[in-house]
């Protein structure tokens, strides 16, 4: 790409006042059924020792410990879809649903109440949702028989937990789904982060890899020219992956040729969708839909039947949609047409910048935008509020906007705050490679205001669903 092309790439996440392509989302963050699917193993913290349940006792009221890792069923937790964390039959448990510091955690007959609630977040906090509160080890002990109590969370060394993640059932997980909070990492251009450097400094394990596109035909490359394996963007997967974490791959963008328009059929176009998702394993696609190809009503109608049969084809494969917005909102016109298209989606992502925010509170105005994609799915689907929040997603764009807009970390953590109020389904931005104060590059690889290394990426982690 040139410099100019490139920052026409940067200029991708312009907001335009286009339909939207959306169905309904397989509920990131609602509190699965009994039954529902679990990973099991061992929850390891300080010291890389294990959280055990005392004496292998499934007594309610058996104290929570640490301990060396010995393999016993007293250190096999189940961490389940429904929000709980099981061990011998039971559930890790606050007494009396206490809210204060210092709360011995203990074993508890599983009762479905808040004290038993419990999401693994991106920095590896274990939060107890009811309380706003972090499992902590008391005292920072590395002692065997350790307490292991509620407090509240500092990010230090003894609230740091590696567990195993909520398993496969239909609904995901009560927050802290694992691509929920997956920032656009961009291989084309500058200096693009170490993204272990990113993992590490953040606790994000998730990347949002951009993009992929047309190479003329109806063949997936990135940026339509660097090949699907052997090459940075695979080098790139495989970090990410041998570091705890995996990406999404990203389609579309502003600038470049889309597979949406090369490809002349849904059968084409889905295959072409299916070569990038074989090549990779792929937990997850996002469709990023802002660039005047996707205007015609025979590509958006092209993208929503290819997206249904590569749904089909791929079980709990999730698909992201990615869209820009107006300030009041997104338009509707394709919400109404995919929903009667009977599209379904893993989430519906809104762009709230590059229009026309100069001067305004970017967080503001993006909590109205997304209020007014709220409106837009209960009008297509009759949704009620819950079940439509539950359905949406914040993708912002940090620092110095194409346009002058200027979005602070303060914004994020506003956003961050209404996507916790309201379970969204994906918080992303575009992107790691700005989060970086600058010190002389290229504005694509900095934010153009004040701010650490990282800064926007940690606001975003402390989403928790």
């Amino acid at each position: 790409m040139t410099g100019t092309s490139l920052r026409g790439a940067l200029a991708s996440r312009r907001a335009r006042l286009l339909p939207v392509l959306l169905a309904p989302l397989l509920a990131l963050g609602v509190v699965q059924a009994p039954g529902a699917a679990a990973d099991t193993g061992t929850i390891t913290g300080l010291g890389g020792k294990c959280l055990d349940v005392a004496a292998a006792s499934s007594a309610n009221g058996t104290a929570v410990q640490m301990y060396d890792c010995n393999g016993t069923s007293a250190q096999q937790w189940n961490v389940g879809a429904d929000g709980t964390v099981r061990a011998l039959g039971k559930c890790l448990d606050v007494p009396s649903g206490s809210t204060a510091n210092g709360a011995k955690l203990q074993l508890w007959d599983c009762n479905g109440s808040g004290a038993q609630q419990w999401t693994v977040t991106a920095a590896k906090d274990l939060v107890n949702p009811q309380a706003d509160k972090c499992a902590d080890v008391q005292d920072k002990s590395t002692a065997n028989g350790a307490r292991v109590q509620l407090w509240t969370c500092t990010g230090t060394s003894n609230q740091k937990w590696n567990a195993p993640s909520a398993g496969g059932g239909t609904n995901p997980p009560t927050g802290g789904a694992p691509a929920a909070v997956a920032p656009y990492l961009y291989n084309g251009w500058g200096n693009p982060p170490s993204p272990t450097t990113v993992m590490n400094a953040t606790g994000v394990k998730w990347f949002t890899l951009a993009f992929v596109l047309s190479n003329g035909t109806c063949n997936p490359q990135w940026d339509g020219g660097r090949p699907l394996t052997g090459g940075v963007d695979q080098q790139t997967i495989s970090t990410v992956r041998a570091g705890g974490g995996d990406v999404v791959p990203s389609f579309g963008g502003w600038s470049g040729n889309k597979l949406e328009q090369s490809c002349t059929s849904a059968s084409a176009l889905a295959g072409a969708y299916q070569k990038v998702i074989s090549a990779y394993g792929l937990k997850a696609i996002d469709i990023d839909i802002e660039a005047e190809a996707y205007d015609s009503a025979a590509v958006q109608q092209r993208t929503v039947d290819a997206l249904k049969t590569v749904k089909a084809a791929n079980p709990g494969l999730k698909v992201f949609v990615t869209m820009g917005t107006g300030q009041n909102g997104p338009d509707a016109s394709l919400i109404t047409k995919a929903a009667q298209s009977g599209l379904t989606v893993d989430a519906w992502t809104i762009m709230p910048f590059n229009f026309g925010g100069n001067g305004q509170n970017m967080g503001t105005l993006t909590t109205r935008a997304a209020e007014g994609l709220k409106n837009s799915l209960k009008s297509a689907y009759g949704y009620g509020d819950d079940q439509a929040y539950r359905l949406m997603g914040i993708s912002s764009m940090n620092g110095t906007t194409d346009v002058g807009e200027t979005i602070t970390v303060a914004d994020f953590r506003t956003m961050t705050a209404y996507a916790q109020q309201h379970h969204l389904a994906r918080l992303t931005f575009w992107s790691v490679n700005r989060d970086r104060p600058c010190t002389g590059g290229g504005a694509d690889t900095c934010s153009g205001v004040p701010q650490s290394d990282w800064e926007f990426t940690k606001a975003l982690a402390a989403y928790t669903g």
